[in-house]
């Protein structure tokens, strides 16, 4: 979990310093685990669900639900997105 807030920090300060925007940096840092989490998601489907064959997954298995059972899926992303809300939030209120 410390490597997901680390990276996902290291992704929101890289979008900040191109940009000027913390928002954009907190997206960015969101996206990346997001979509990380989801592409595991298809790979857990494929191999309960579709017989080993990612052409038997359809476009909305990485979404299914049966494949989030556990919450490390769901903290993976849910956690560094927190984070970088909260590093966002204290440096637009220091910079005030």
């Amino acid at each position: 979990m410390i490597d997901h807030i680390i990276v996902a920090i290291l992704i929101q300060l890289i979008v900040r310093f191109i940009s000027g925007s913390w928002t954009a940096g907190t997206a960015a840092a969101f996206t990346w685990f997001l979509s990380r989490e989801i592409a595991q998601a298809e790979y857990r489907w494929i191999e309960q669900f579709g017989g080993g064959l990612r052409a038997n997954m359809p476009w909305w298995g990485g979404l299914d639900l049966r494949v989030w059972q556990k919450p490390d899926p769901w903290l993976d992303w849910i956690v560094p997105t927190g984070v970088c809300v909260a590093v966002a939030v204290a440096a637009r209120r220091i910079k005030r």
